[in-house]
């Protein structure tokens, strides 16, 4: 029988980078668990590692923004910047461009982005999801460019494993 994690492993789950602000401190995370979970209304679902200090602000958060990468070289570099590095001992926002976004929420400049209020967390194991009502999004005009997955980015070492 194939081992669950040799079969996940070659999941094509595309990759965002959520961000996050509680009041006072802002950051962001790259996640690999995610998905539209209704249509009418529109909610989608993220799940961020309970390791992540974009976790600890995301609790406290009213609003989330959920940014689609694509595979590009901005994207990836943004990936490997979210991914691999933990707000814990690098500040991420300060190696970007972005801009104050709904709920004061960074929006990283280049990227696709949708922003959601959080209506509710739900504990998933070593993640919890957040279930957001989109409200608000912003385009690059890049909607058409392949979706930067988990695969492409498999060698990526996690700033703060889960």
């Amino acid at each position: 029988m194939i081992p669950f994690a040799a079969i996940a492993a070659t999941n094509a789950s595309p990759l965002v980078i959520v961000t996050a602000r509680d009041g006072e401190a802002a950051d962001g995370c790259l996640v690999g668990f995610s998905t539209q979970c209704s249509i009418d209304p529109v909610r989608y679902l993220v799940c961020l590692s309970n390791a992540n200090r974009t976790y600890d602000l995301a609790r406290r958060a009213p609003v989330l923004i959920v940014h689609t990468l694509r595979d590009a070289v901005l994207d990836r570099a943004l990936a490997r910047l979210f991914g691999g590095e933990t707000e814990f001992e690098v500040d991420k926002l300060s190696q970007c461009q972005w801009d104050e976004g709904p709920g004061g929420a960074p929006v990283l400049r280049g990227l696709d982005w949708f922003a959601g209020r959080v209506l509710d967390q739900v504990d998933l194991g070593d993640h919890t999801g957040f279930m957001l009502a989109v409200e608000a999004s912003g385009s690059a005009a890049r909607v058409d460019e392949a979706p930067l997955t988990y695969i492409e980015m498999r060698d990526l070492e996690a700033g703060n494993p889960a």
